[in-house]
């Protein structure tokens, strides 16, 4: 593969998980809004760790010489959410999207932006566990396999 077939896929991965931390963002909104009391501040915490990687994704994005991809107006979840126990279980899907998307930004890329890919995979990973009360031996693979997607991001709506 050529320096610019390798840089083209970084950039797609990198714009992958722009779209995927925007689509998270969102998610965490209707988290927040149905969540109980006892778990609110846990659902703020992951809000402002998407919105602070989304920022981090912008300027990268940018660096490797691209336009960041915007976020949707809206998002078509994947399932309602009216209650505590379903915001628990769209915090758990979310998490797990990101995983999948932030895996194949850790093949696509080298370095420290590797490192910092592979960090917010773990990071994902833990606070899918910690929503869902179940792991993966893979995060960010098995779910794939499973569904056959190739990106986790959630979808746009239109």
């Amino acid at each position: 593969m050529s320096d610019s077939e390798a840089e083209g896929r970084e950039l797609r991965a990198l714009q992958a998980a722009l779209a995927a931390e925007h689509a998270a963002v969102y998610g965490y909104g209707v988290v927040g809004g149905r969540i109980g009391k006892q778990r609110r501040a846990e659902a703020r915490a992951a809000y402002d760790a998407h919105r602070a990687r989304r920022d981090v994704l912008v300027r990268e994005v940018r660096d490797a010489g691209g336009t960041p991809v915007a976020a949707a107006a809206g998002y078509a979840l994947p399932f309602p959410v009216p209650d505590a126990a379903a915001a628990v279980r769209l915090a758990a899907e979310l998490e797990a999207r990101v995983a999948g998307v932030y895996a194949d930004l850790v093949r696509d890329s080298a370095g420290e932006r590797r490192r910092a890919a592979a960090e917010a995979l773990r990071e994902a990973a833990v606070r899918s566990v910690r929503w869902s009360g179940k792991s993966v031996a893979f995060p960010g693979l098995a779910e794939r396999a499973a569904d056959g997607t190739t990106s986790g991001a959630a979808a746009p709506t239109r």
